[in-house]
This record gives structure tokens, sequence and C-alpha cells, in this order.
């Protein structure tokens, strides 16, 4: 009976023994199992992602036979080092990114307070915080409302600054990504891969989001977040550094060249396009040219034509070929005037739209105001100058050398019975009464111009922009940081500009030029050059510049409130690829509904 107990106390040992032992064995050879599986994974994911120098082409920047190109190394020195480094060693960090991956995405639940607006996140709260305070702002005077409004502006653009950023900052990671997927060999379907391949299109998505202007959701950040994590795996399974920084190099390279292509190409198609004339134009100047010559010698005569010599009048001048540019030149000018009668426009043109401008004004007359048309074959001392000098510039873009282009600095000739006169460019819109400018005290100068030499200005240019200071002729004549001024709207003194001659002054810079190249293409240069210390600066609120190119300028800057409004810039806004959103003040002064413009179908 006692052998019997004992057996079955052994046998109840053992079996405890058993339950004991068992798992810790199961486990050992578990965790054994696993981590030679887990080998197993890392090494293949390692072999997939092995570089191999005939990997695949990248999805974006390619060369004609699909490899990159890399550019020619650069040599750093040992000072040039630091930031290197630094950037090298922020990826020690990024071990700490999974462990606060479950913290980020809590907080990203809270609103980032930037100081004026919640960003990618966004908040109800603060939206209907701002709504509130808008609602009973709408008491407030107007002058509050006009605070408040410029703030709001400010706050938009400052939000959308931070977006373009986030974005930017999306854009970059999925380059990283694309960049690990190059290096992997094709056919490769490893866990990490898909895992790239996954990320990159849920990043694409707010990226082509973002670039809409619109706000990127919430889940944007915890994208951003998971991308993070990815790309922190991949580079710690594949540490191979030079290959990865060769291959960004070669993209960025390749970037680079491409954006620059891009650019010259766009630059010389913008110049193509500004220098051709939409098709309803060359209607409309063959409908009226024939119109034109329909007409007696009688029916062809302006009225008040002895207005034009009379000096105690406000004359206005415009050199331009095209009709309609002149059309709003004139009407904008006598609409904004408050005494039309005293108003003379004088409009010089060439021999071939001389009778499609001339029938313009006989249909459509500026009201009250005085209208003399000429053409520029006129004038003999130019077409002289023109033949021997101008001609021989060998200038792509042939506004530049155009007579009328010149013809600015023969005022006195072509006006001699004048002594003041305001020279008009044919791309201004005039929206204030231009008559004080007959009272400004020109202090002895010859011009008086809005200048162009603060540097907070969208308009900022320098002397060295448009004349060579290299040749030392020009470079003792005038001075590099003196202020620089703009044509478009210009008053001019006709009698000190005979006493001093400065015709004379013009023909010696330009027979100079012609033979060293000291001026860029245009007129400005010489300008500067031929009225160097003789100009008067006007107040800004005469003049609003920049607003043929993408300058910047908003409705905040002065539009409003500006006399004229200057077209500067190849983006004309009679053509196609004028600026919107400054093209209202352009089409405003032209009656769209005439029967010319309907037979020619011009529309705004």
């Amino acid at each position: 009976m006692k052998k019997a107990r004992q057996r079955q106390r052994v046998f109840i040992l053992c079996l405890l023994s058993v339950t004991v032992l068992a798992p810790i064995v199961f486990l050992s050879n578990g965790a054994s199992f696993l981590a030679s599986f887990g080998r197993r994974g890392l090494a293949h994911d390692i072999s997939t992602l092995k570089y191999r120098a005939e990997s695949s082409q990248l999805h974006a920047i390619e060369e004609a036979d699909g490899s990159l190109v890399e550019p020619k190394p650069i040599v750093y020195r040992e000072k040039d080092l630091g930031s290197l480094i630094s950037l090298g060693t922020s990826n020690v960090d990024s071990d700490s990114t999974q462990h606060r991956s479950t913290d980020d995405t809590t907080d990203s639940k809270k609103p980032e307070n930037t100081g004026h607006k919640t960003i990618l996140l966004g908040s109800n709260g603060t939206n209907d915080e701002r709504r509130k305070e808008n609602r009973s702002n709408s008491k407030v005077p107007s002058r509050s409302d006009t605070v408040g409004s410029s703030r709001d502006q400010s706050i938009r653009r400052t939000s959308q600054k931070q977006i373009d950023r986030r974005v930017k900052e999306i854009q970059d990671k999925i380059i990283q990504a694309k960049t690990y997927l190059t290096l992997t060999p094709p056919g490769s379907n490893s866990h990490l891969v898909k895992e790239l391949r996954q990320r990159i299109k849920e990043l694409e998505r707010y990226a082509s989001e973002g670039a809409k202007d619109t706000d990127l959701p919430r889940s944007a950040l915890q994208k951003t977040k998971a991308m993070e994590f990815t790309l922190f795996k991949a580079n710690r399974v594949y540490k191979d550094c030079t290959a990865i920084a060769k291959k960004l190099r070669a993209m960025t390279y390749n970037a680079e060249e491409q954006v620059r292509a891009h650019k010259n190409e766009a630059t010389y198609l913008l110049g193509l396009a500004a220098r051709t004339t939409p098709k309803g134009y060359h209607c409309l100047s063959l409908r009226l040219t024939a119109e034109y010559f329909a007409l007696s010698p009688d029916e062809r005569q302006f009225p008040n034509q002895q207005k034009v010599h009379d000096p105690n009048l406000h004359h206005y001048a415009v050199f331009s070929d095209n009709i309609l540019a002149s059309a709003v030149v004139v009407n904008s000018t006598v609409s904004s005037a408050q005494d039309t009668g005293k108003v003379v426009f004088h409009v010089v043109t060439n021999a071939l739209n001389l009778p499609a401008i001339s029938m313009w004004f006989l249909l459509y007359p500026p009201g009250k105001a005085t209208i003399h048309v000429q053409s520029v074959d006129n004038f003999e001392a130019l077409s002289a100058n023109y033949d021997t000098i101008l001609k021989k510039q060998n200038s792509t873009d042939p506004r530049y050398t155009s007579e009328l282009n010149h013809l600015r600095f023969y005022l006195p000739d072509v006006f001699p019975e004048l002594s003041k006169i305001v020279l008009l460019d044919h791309d201004v819109v005039v929206r204030r009464d231009l008559a004080g400018l007959w009272g400004v005290d020109l202090k002895g100068k010859v011009n008086a111009a809005v200048e162009t030499c603060h540097e907070s200005d969208p308009s900022f240019r320098r002397m060295d922009m448009l004349i060579n200071f290299s040749d030392p002729n020009v470079a003792r004549r005038l001075d590099a940081g003196a202020c620089t001024w703009a044509f478009g709207m210009n008053l001019f003194d006709l009698r000190e500009w005979r006493r001093r001659d400065l015709t004379a002054l013009y023909h010696k810079y330009l027979r100079m030029g012609s033979k060293r190249g000291l001026w860029k293409s245009g007129s400005l240069g010489l300008g500067w050059a031929t009225f160097y210390n003789r100009t008067v600066g006007l107040d800004k609120k005469w003049q609003r510049l920049g607003l043929g190119y993408e300058s910047g300028v908003g409705a905040g800057d002065g539009i409003e409130e500006a006399a004229v409004l200057h077209y500067d810039g190849v983006r004309k806004p009679w053509l196609d690829i004028g600026i919107p959103k400054y093209k209202s003040y352009w089409t405003a002064y032209l009656n769209y509904d005439n029967p010319h413009f309907q037979q020619c179908n011009i529309h705004p």
C-alpha cells in the first residue's frame, strides 16, 4: 500500500514538473524560431533593397535615355562640414519616433495655434470664435472694418504660407520614399516595399489637395508621421549612405536642369505671345482702315484743331500702334478729368495704323477733349537716326527698337510750340484727374516721374540692371547707386529740355551704346542716362507699377488710390496672357457692345 502511494506521488510530481518545464522549453524554442525567421525576413528586405547601378528610372525625372546624370563632384572645405554633420545626426533621435507616435496622434486632435489660424488640423472652435468676432465687429465704424478686413487678409496669407510649407514637407518625404524604391530591383514585393508604396499613395493625395489652395485634413499629420516612421525603418534596413547620397544628388541635379530648361522655354513662349496680335485686332484694323479711306478728305478732319498748339491747355501724348490701347489711354484720361475742355490729346502712330486709329477716334470722339492724330514718319530727325543706329541693334524684340519707343527723346521737336507735356505709355490706365501735375514744381529739372529705387517696392530697380557699369566711361559719368525712376507717366519741361539740348545728349549715349553694348534692350536705361540728375521724384500715388507681371501687387497696395495704373511687363491687359485680376481696370474703359467689336469677335 505504501509503495503504491509513493508511486502515485512520484507520478504526480512528474506531471507537475512537466507542466512547469514544458512552457519554458516551448517558449525558448519558439523564440529561437522567431528570431531565425526574423533574420530571414530582414535578410530578405536587405536583399530586395540592395543597390543596383541599373536601378529603375525615376518617376518624374528622366533623361532621354532613361538614366540620371550626376553633377560634377564638389570638394567642401572643412568649415562647410558643420551643417552636414548636424543633418547627418538628425536621424539619431528617430528612435523615439515610434514611442511618440501614439502621443502625437492624440495631441494632433488639439489645434496648433500659430497666433493667427489653425493649420493642417483645423479648429471649429477657433473658426466659430472668429465668426463671432466678425459679427460683433460689424457694428464698428468703417475704419475698424477696414482694419479688420486687412487683418483677415493677413491671416489668410499667413495661413496659406504655412499650408504651402506643409505641402513642401510632404513632397520631400514622398521624394525620399521614392528614392528608396528606386534602389530596389524590379519585381521586389517585400513588406517594406509595400509599405513605402502605400505611404507614397496616401501622401500624394494630400499633396494634390494642398496644391489646390485647400486646407489639409486632420489625417494629413497622422499620415505624415506614419511616413516618417516608415522612412526610419527603411533607413535602418538600408544603411548604404553613399548610394543614397549619390542617387539624391543625381535627382537634384536633373531636377534643377529640368526646371532651368522649362523656365527658359516659358520665358521664350511668353515673349513670343507678347509680340503677337490677336486675330480680332487684325480684323478691327482692316475694317477701320477700309472705312477711313471711304471718307472724303473733309470728313477725315478732327474738330477743334486750333487748340493743338495752345500752350495754356493740358497736353497729353501717347505713342502707339495699338488701336485699343490708345483708346483706353485717351478714354480713361478724359473720363477722369474734371475740365475735359482743357484736355488736348496727341496720338502718334506709324503710317500703317494711322488710318485705323484716326477712324476710331472719328467714330468714338473723346467728349469735349481735343484729339490730334499724326504719323511718326512726319519727323525727319527721328527717321534719319532710326535708319543709321536703331535698325542696327539686333534685338530679339522689335518693340525695343521701334521708332515709337524712341520718339519720347524727340518731344521738343515733335511739339515745338509747347512748354510742358505729359507723356503716357500705351499700357496705362488713368483713374484720377491729372490736372494737378501741371502745378508740380520741377525745381529747374526736366523730368518728373515716380521713383523705383526703394527696395521694399515691388517695382524696385537698380541702375546696373539696365546699364553696363563695367565700361569706364559709364562709371565715370553715372552713379550706380543713383535713384531710378519709371516711364509710363512723365511730366516734361520742354523749354528746359531745349535749353540743355538733351536730345543731342541722347544721340551721344545712343551711339556709345551701339558700339560697346552699354544699355540693355529698351529705352529705360537710355532714359536714366539722359535725364541723370535732371529728374524730380513724384509721390507714389501718381503711378502704380507692376500690373504686367507677377509682382505681387494686391488690392491693398495702392491700386485704388493710384492716379495711373501701369501694366509694365509683357503680360499686357489686351492679351490672353494678361493677369486676370488686373484686367478689369483696363476693360472698364471699352464698350464691347459696339458693332466693330461684335463683328471682329472681340470680347473682354
